[in-house]
């Protein structure tokens, strides 16, 4: 016998929690909510990590889903610093960190992701980062606060940090990265050389095509960064962005299907998971995707929030599938900013609509004739274009020669 009950337990800090527990009130939902998360913070947007809150520009507080006081408006109990430590789906009953057992009617799975930590010499040593949380990014600016950095890894983190704290004036910075260009494996090389070059502009050195070898260090903190190209780069602070894996530890442990090729749990198109009355959202949802016509599984803070509505409809048997197109964006400082729709996991062609040079363009990518994914700097219009045509899946064929047309009308594709 459970030691209480709750009409929704949701499992995991993140925005996919948050915003299901928001939808949840709003949508009638009528029974106790828990949301449990082991972060000290309640929810908040993940994005300042690395850009505003990491520069010193956005308070603490500016980062929560919403004000401490919403929680007990919306009758949601949360629990912070706490997790959920065994769940057994068939009995619907989950067991707490701090001892408690709670059985539900229904669930929601959000734990998340974890940082992936590289495995080579000298990797323990003090001064040496990885960005997740509002903590990590505390101890990142203060280790930072004046010295020399070198970031591992040429996509969202490297860049983002190394912009932010080039901006917030709290060191200088080097990026070590596997790329050729800055971005080049998400958004191909035309849009990943207009970023390196703002990154480059402002005094940021970019070292591609060369990768971590191993770090140096004295009195057990890093001193030098060894590349396998040769390089020897002083650094009295290290962040290391390899990107992230899905957290399925408990998932696993009760027994839910797994997809084990993109990592995850399996979900079908409304995040249903393989056990009754229990969804799974954000980043370990592996899900068949409406609009881009695959199953797919993608680590972004704007999935997660969108799932979270999904996941919550359904729940109360008001939903359907998930038909949002995923939404990315990134900002260099106020170097540059980008937005995005897609994913395009792979494509056969880029156009670039507007001017490079000039920093005002969309590059659009196609898989097979249709559109798989598109960027803008500087014409956000042209995605609500994509989002419609990544929808509707057409081939496009010669058509497609219009969206890198400045003269040709998008509506009317």
């Amino acid at each position: 016998m459970a030691d209480r009950h709750v009409g929704h337990l949701l499992i995991g800090g993140g925005l996919a929690s948050a915003n299901c527990a928001r939808w949840l009130r709003e949508s009638g939902a009528d029974g106790d909510v828990l949301l449990v998360g082991r972060e000290p913070d309640p929810p908040y947007n993940r994005p300042p990590c690395s850009k505003g809150y990491l520069q010193g520009a956005e308070s603490r507080e500016s980062t929560y889903f919403r004000p401490d006081e919403w929680w007990g408006e919306q009758r949601i109990e949360l629990l912070t610093r706490t997790s959920v430590t065994k769940l057994d789906a068939g009995a619907k009953e989950a067991t707490l960190s701090n001892g408690q057992s709670v059985s539900y009617d229904s669930a929601l799975l959000a734990t998340g992701a974890n940082v992936r930590r590289l495995n080579v010499e000298g990797g323990e040593l003090d001064g040496i980062h990885y960005l997740r949380t509002l903590g990590n990014a505390d101890t990142i600016r203060a280790d930072a606060d004046g010295q020399r950095v070198v970031l591992i890894g040429g996509s969202y983190i490297g860049c983002e940090v190394a912009a932010s704290l080039v901006a917030g004036d709290h060191a200088t910075c080097e990026i070590v990265m596997q790329e050729a260009v800055t971005l080049e494996r998400g958004f191909g090389a035309a849009a990943g050389r207009f970023l390196q070059s703002r990154l480059e502009e402002h005094g940021i050195a970019v070292h591609g095509e060369d990768a971590l070898e191993r770090f140096e260090g004295s009195d057990g903190r890093v001193t030098h960064v060894v590349t396998q190209r040769g390089l020897r780069l002083e650094a009295d602070a290290v962040v290391i962005g390899a990107g992230v894996m899905p957290d399925v530890t408990l998932a696993r442990s009760a027994g839910l299907d797994l997809d084990d090729e993109r990592g995850g749990v399996l979900c079908d198109a409304q995040l249903a998971t393989s056990a009754p009355g229990l969804w799974a959202a954000g980043d370990i949802a592996s899900y068949d995707s409406v609009p881009n016509g695959r199953r797919i599984r993608i680590e972004h803070w704007d999935v997660a929030f969108n799932h979270g509505k999904t996941a919550a409809l359904n729940m109360l048997g008001k939903g359907g599938p998930h038909d949002v197109v995923p939404y990315f964006f990134s900002d260099l400082a106020d170097w540059a900013s980008l937005e995005y729709v897609g994913p395009a996991a792979s494509w056969d062609r880029e156009l670039v609509r507007g001017s490079i040079d000039e920093g005002e363009f969309s590059v659009w990518y196609l898989a097979g004739g249709r559109v798989a994914g598109a960027l803008s700097v500087g014409r956000s219009d042209d995605l609500e274009h994509a989002r419609r045509l990544i929808a509707a899946g057409a081939d496009l064929g010669e058509r497609a020669d219009a969206l890198g047309d400045l003269s040709s009308d998008l509506g009317a594709l």
